[in-house]
């Protein structure tokens, strides 16, 4: 059996924070988002990003390695949780963890649930 890291991501807590994303969506029919911030980090720097969310078996220090364990873990994490999240950077430059809110589920999540 394969190895699941979900690193240091509470899924207990995301749970928690998803519930209350789609709350404040269903409540409020004048916003209009395709995606609700649930986690921010207060930073972009390498070094904070691999303690904050536990990446020590990166193998390379660099943005471009950090990007794709972080896109690995987003993955993991949504199937895990049926939901789709995703890293991106915050309007403030910080890392955020978001939840997609769209119909269209991504192809790499497809091509698994097809499987």
């Amino acid at each position: 059996m394969e190895e699941i890291k979900i690193y240091g991501l509470c899924l207990e807590r995301l749970k928690f924070q998803i519930t209350n994303a789609k709350k404040k969506a269903n409540n409020d029919s004048s916003v209009v988002k395709d995606r609700f911030l649930l986690e921010s980090y207060n930073t972009a720097e390498i070094d904070d990003i691999i303690d904050i969310l536990e990446l020590y078996d990166v193998e390379e220090r660099s943005m471009k390695h950090i990007w794709e364990k972080m896109e690995e873990l987003a993955y993991t994490v949504s199937l895990l949780l049926r939901e789709t999240l995703t890293f991106d950077i915050t309007n403030d430059g910080h890392l955020g963890l978001y939840l997609l809110t769209h119909k269209e589920i991504p192809l790499s999540l497809r091509e698994t649930a097809s499987v």
